[in-house]
């Protein structure tokens, strides 16, 4: 995919944990991806990858360094390493970049328990010796920190992504 051209949609595959980034309608790349360990689903605390159309709501993270660790959506200050992750074996490493996602399709993944934006509900960077090519998150669509930088560059807000099984 060349710099001026940006995705038309994103397509996340859960059986297949892989992230297709479609433009002009043809595929230009393809990423793995590690969706929720409790596979699909749509409630709050359920820590499933929610199905159905959203849109990239907002990017997070613009100019901050591979690793940079997110707590909250902010820059902890943090470089993610082994030996921090060793140090704070419990956390849930957001790292690199965060696009949020929002719901478009009303009780499905839109408004009141199901809702994907209020579950923060992510495509984001995690250590990369995570990406094991099986469902490991709690909900979020975790990538390796280059390709999560190469996708936020590609990605605009109000791109849409399809998250099927």
């Amino acid at each position: 995919m060349m710099q001026a051209e940006f995705a038309t949609y994103l397509d996340i595959s859960i059986s297949e944990q892989r992230l297709t980034v479609v433009g002009n309608r043809v595929i230009s790349q393809v990423f793995p991806v590690s969706t929720a360990k409790n596979g699909p689903g749509q409630l709050k605390g359920s820590e499933c990858t929610p199905l159905g159309w959203h849109c990239i709501r907002a990017k997070i993270g613009a100019g901050q360094p591979l690793n940079a660790v997110f707590v909250g959506r902010r820059p902890t200050g943090e470089i993610y390493t082994p030996q921090l992750a060793v140090e704070q074996p419990q956390r849930d490493w957001i790292l690199s970049r965060i696009l949020w996602l929002g719901g478009l399709e009303p009780g499905k993944n839109r408004y009141g328990a199901v809702d994907s934006a209020w579950r923060y509900i992510y495509i984001h960077g995690c250590p990369d010796e995570l990406m094991q090519g099986k469902p490991d998150s709690h909900g979020c669509i975790r990538m390796g920190n280059a390709d999560v930088l190469t996708l936020f560059d590609w990605a605009r807000p109000g791109c849409r992504v399809l998250i099927h099984e």
